[in-house]
């Protein structure tokens, strides 16, 4: 379940995590690298949320950006994007990139919640992806995503399921046999069910859209949506415009 929320003396963030991303950082834009898989998974990532929610000339909030490979592809559909993040080893690989691309993104280093104390209903689509597994209080970012979103504006959340077969092919398989990501990526117990996701969403405010299972094919090793969200999977949720 998702673990409950906390009163925050300090921001909602493991260091542990951090530092597994920001000890990465100038490997972000290699597609043979550590985040391999992520560049693969990107172009899904994207149709998923440009399929549903409307991007030219709309400000978008990419949280947990990471070094801006979602948050530069949101931008070359004609959004205003702000991607914000706590690694700031990471954050300086993505400025440096999208200047050297020529591509407008702004980056900033903070959290969901405090950038939602300083500007709430902001942002017409929020991202958040690969990222609710990795903090200690995802409840907490699932209202932050809420508070930042316009009314009638998306939210667009990924994560991984929890149980055996996620267990099995996410972290066995993933970081220890295939060796796509490095060994202590994930933790097991961090991992969230779909209807976790879905009951602490509507608790933040939120409707729920739409589930999509994200699958491997193991022959080609490109990623497809699917029915099936036993292991990673897409989330779509709505701010209700009755809510401003």
């Amino acid at each position: 379940m998702l673990p409950a929320t906390q009163t925050h003396v300090s921001p909602n963030v493991d260091p542990a995590e951090t530092a597994k991303f920001d000890a990465l950082a100038q490997r972000w834009w290699d597609p043979q690298g550590e985040f391999g898989p992520l560049h693969r998974l990107n172009p899904l990532r994207l149709r998923y949320v440009a399929e549903r929610a409307p991007l030219a000339g709309r400000h978008v909030l990419d949280v947990g950006c990471g070094g801006g490979i979602l948050s530069e592809a949101l931008a070359r559909e004609g959004a205003r994007v702000l991607g914000i993040d706590l690694a700031p080893a990471a954050l300086e690989v993505a400025e440096l990139h999208a200047l050297e691309q020529g591509v407008a993104v702004d980056y900033r280093r903070l959290t969901a919640e405090d950038l939602a104390a300083e500007m709430p209903a902001a942002f017409d689509v929020v991202t958040c992806m690969e990222m609710l597994e990795h903090v200690p209080d995802p409840a907490s970012v699932l209202r932050a995503l809420a508070t930042l979103v316009k009314p009638g504006g998306h939210v667009f959340v990924s994560t991984i399921n929890r149980n055996a077969k996620a267990w099995l092919l996410a972290i066995v398989g993933a970081e220890y046999v295939l060796r796509w990501l490095p060994r202590g990526t994930h933790e097991y117990e961090r991992f969230i069910r779909p209807a976790e996701l879905a009951r602490g969403a509507r608790a933040a405010g939120l409707r729920v859209q739409d589930f999509t299972g994200i699958v491997l094919d193991p022959l080609s090793r490109q990623f497809r949506p699917s029915r099936d969200t036993d292991v990673n999977y897409l989330a779509h949720f709505v701010r209700p415009a009755e809510s401003a």
